[in-house]
């Protein structure tokens, strides 16, 4: 199966901590889903990208807490149809994107997901959003149309 993935820079190396990091939902969903959504794909944007989490934090008493982003995660709502003409553009500039197939919130069942995705071609799967990681400027003129999700 063809892939046109980036790939990713091993994690430890200045390059391996993007300046940018977004995640665009369908602006229809309700927010359950949009929350799913969100969460599935910044679930798998932290394993791709271990750099992107910060050095734990120390609270008052001494509890260390799990690090956390330190330069953020804008999640954006766009309309369905724009989110496939984004991830283009995205993997065109070589930004990393995390895609999340309507298929998936169509099953509980990872297995039936990854059969319902492998008959449809890449031009013709559908998102509930992705995430963008890379360059602060090209990731910027990528979203700057989209609103924060409401």
């Amino acid at each position: 199966m063809a892939t046109d993935a980036v790939v990713v820079p091993s994690a430890g190396t200045p390059s391996s901590v993007p300046e940018r990091c977004v995640i665009v939902v369908d602006a229809a969903l309700p927010v359950g889903r949009a929350a799913n959504a969100a969460a599935v794909i910044a679930l798998t944007v932290g394993q791709r990208h271990p750099g992107l989490v910060g050095a734990p934090l120390i609270d008052a008493s001494q509890v260390a807490h799990p690090g956390l982003i330190p330069i953020g995660i804008a999640v954006l709502a766009a309309e369905q149809g724009a989110l496939t003409a984004i991830r283009a553009k995205a993997v065109a500039i070589g930004c990393d994107v995390v895609d999340f197939p309507v298929q998936g919130q169509q099953t509980t069942d990872y297995e039936a997901f990854q059969r319902a995705v492998a008959v449809v071609t890449t031009a013709e799967l559908r998102y509930v959003g992705l995430a963008l990681v890379g360059p602060r400027k090209a990731i910027g003129k990528l979203v700057a149309n989209f609103a924060l999700l409401k």
